[in-house]
């Protein structure tokens, strides 16, 4: 097994002072070459033998000025040249990849051919959790060494304190995943042996077990006659909420195998689904195996990880979330991370039954959601199912925050930003409402899928982009990754798109990427990396998702769940915090059998990634390298060590 050290990194946030480098990295630069000048340019002129000195003189002075001339007329080419082909520096820069693999130079090849593949002794992780391993939820040592285990701290997240560099061995019998949409609706059951689910929540039509197939038949326990008839009733209380509209991107709390996410494909939503790894064994693993988005995470003492006044809806149904608990704490952070005017739909027993617990419950989150501001809109009953759901919107101005009688719970210290959230711990407390028209949150997005390619109104106004132009930097972007995904991603890759569903940019800036796959039948983690501006806020605006991440750390998934990661000019940012060695396992980790890796960066580290690629048994698709610059493409086999670390 190897380790390396992992360094911490505080969060820094996108302002007006932000000058980080540009979205996908450095473009590509392509100099104009001035042709050589012969002697007859040069223009030596007839000189004879016996003219006088100053003929000779003369015609010398002559020759050099004509060379002058020459010299200022290639330079004032080459000038316009060059800023002709930096205004078209996209399409210059796809133009060289696509010639790359027919014109590589015979040295480049040679030292290709002579590079030497790193010789690393690859171990598989000898962990309890064996397949399922996820370094940063599985540390059995860090959990014994807990005080106390309130506030679900056990499932939060605890990575060792030296990066792991460990292989997951496969489940016995594994398969290749099947292809969506069929994986909504069945998997293969040796893929994610799990069978638990299926005894005890078989009835409410999660999951049940058909020979060598788990089959999904979209229930939940709040719609046990399909996701897609409670999808409609949601929209049918409550008409604004406008599902694929007005309302496109949603967390989904608890979310089980996440078949409502799943069924609001349909309706063109994007879910955020998220639930630990708990007693309700592989839920998220269930979610991501069938094609669907889901994430390992727990409302305990610590905010999630996305940003503040995002997220269009939250939905609970049954998630086993004491709302009502510790001053509200946990309910204060939906809503932190839900939009101002958005909605939190809440399918519980405590909105529609008249057990004592369920009455004293509804009566404290009665009294909080009041002392929250949040209006109850209307509580409208599933008849189909036989629940109810209550709708909540938040405020739009800070008026009822104001003229609260009780101030309790207490508005946020003015220094608390509300965007923090890598280790912050949850605070029992509110964030006043951006009112201000320049201010993010103040207005709604534009309906999808216009606000995909539109820039937020508060980019424009209030924060500097990411190249220094926020309007232009956002077209841009948008422009370069349409450009490069149609014209070069899709065809000189060597990857079959079509059978990609669960797609990760592990090095997102405005998703670009993600928006330029929109019309293809895939989803997008957008990964922004805790030490880059925060351009997060700018992913949701348009419609996407995302999350916060440091990749010295091992990202809150299971293994095999990924189809595809993109990884652009990760590498070289991240070195001079932590070894990339173990990134690389991570990434062996996440991405299935089959799956494929995308890398753009530097030319020496690109080389360096693609000989530990070779070292972990990945195929090789394509690999280019020209101006400094590398990308690969690379395929992961179904090879595995055969043998275990000492320890992980």
């Amino acid at each position: 097994m190897l380790t390396t050290s992992s360094s911490s990194s505080s969060l820094l946030f996108f302002s007006q002072s932000s000058t980080a480098a540009a979205a996908g990295g450095q473009r590509l630069q392509v100099k104009h070459i001035r042709p050589s000048l012969d002697e007859s340019e040069i223009g030596s002129g007839d000189l004879e033998q016996d003219s006088s000195s100053d003929q000779k003189l003369e015609e010398q002075n002559r020759n050099e000025e004509r060379q002058e001339e020459e010299n200022r007329n290639d330079e004032r080419r080459e000038s316009r040249d060059q800023k002709q082909m930096e205004e078209n520096r996209d399409t210059e820069s796809q133009a060289i990849f696509q010639l790359e693999d027919k014109e590589s130079s015979p040295a480049e090849n040679l030292i290709e051919e002579q590079s030497e593949i790193r010789d690393i002794d690859w171990d598989l992780c000898n962990v309890t959790s064996g397949a399922d391993y996820i370094p940063c939820l599985d540390n059995v040592m860090a959990v014994k060494k807990l005080k106390s285990w309130n506030h679900y701290v056990h499932r939060e997240r605890h990575c060792p304190e030296k990066s792991t560099a460990c292989l997951v061995p496969l489940p016995k019998g594994y398969k290749r995943s099947i292809e969506w949409p069929t994986s909504r609706d069945k998997i293969w059951y040796s893929n994610v042996p799990r069978t638990k689910l299926a005894e005890v929540k078989g009835h409410q039509n999660w999951v049940k077990v058909d020979g060598e197939y788990l089959i999904f038949p979209g229930g939940g326990t709040q719609f046990i006659h399909g996701a897609l008839n409670y999808i409609d009733f949601i929209h049918q209380s409550q008409r604004d909420i406008s599902w694929g509209k007005n309302t496109r991107v949603i967390l989904d709390v608890g979310c089980g195998v996440a078949s409502f996410g799943g069924y609001l494909f349909e309706r063109d939503v994007l879910a955020m689904s998220f639930a630990p790894k708990d007693e309700h064994e592989a839920q998220v693993q269930f979610a991501l195996e069938r094609g669907i988005p889901a994430i390992s995470a727990v409302m305990g003492s610590q905010r999630l990880s996305f940003p503040s006044n995002v997220f269009d809806l939250v939905h609970c149904a049954r998630c086993r979330v004491p709302w009502h608990a510790d001053g509200g704490m946990l309910l204060l952070e939906l809503n932190r991370v839900l939009r101002p005017g958005g909605y939190f739909v809440w399918s519980a027993t405590p909105v529609y039954q008249k057990l004592k617990e369920d009455v004293g419950i509804w009566k404290a989150m009665s009294s909080l959601t009041i002392s929250m501001c949040w209006d109850l809109v209307t509580i409208k009953k599933d008849k189909l199912n036989g629940v109810a759901a209550a709708f909540y919107r938040k405020p739009t101005t800070n008026e009822c925050y104001d003229n609260r009688k009780n101030q309790n719970p207490p508005m946020c210290e003015e220094g608390d930003d509300p965007n923090a959230a890598w280790y912050i711990p949850l605070k029992t407390c509110m964030h006043r409402v951006p009112v201000n028209a320049a201010e993010r949150g103040a207005k709604w997005p534009a309906n999808w899928p216009k606000r995909l390619a539109m820039p937020p109104y508060w980019l424009n106004s209030s924060h500097t982009g990411i190249y220094g132009k926020p309007a232009h930097d956002f077209k841009s972007d948008y422009q370069y990754w349409k450009h490069r995904v149609m014209n070069f991603y899709l065809h000189n890759l060597g990857i079959n798109w079509s059978k990609l569903r669960n797609v990760m940019d592990m090095r997102s800036v405005y998703g670009g990427f993600a928006a330029a796959l929109k019309d293809l039948n895939v989803w997008v983690m957008n990964v922004v990396n805790i030490d880059s501006p925060d351009t997060l806020p700018v992913i949701y605006e348009r419609g996407l998702f995302g999350i916060y991440h440091d990749w010295c750390e091992s990202f809150s998934t299971y293994p095999r769940t990924y189809d595809l990661l993109h990884a652009d000019h990760l590498f070289s940012k991240m070195k001079e915090r932590c070894s990339i060695v173990p990134v690389l396992a991570e990434i062996d980790r996440i991405v299935r059998p089959g799956g494929k890796l995308i890398v753009r960066d530097e030319s020496a580290v690109a080389s360096e990634v693609e000989n530990l690629l070779k070292s972990l048994h990945w195929k090789i698709l394509t690999s280019f390298n020209k101006n400094k610059e590398g990308i690969i493409s690379a395929e992961k086999s179904d090879w595995r060590p055969d043998k275990y670390s000492a320890s992980s």
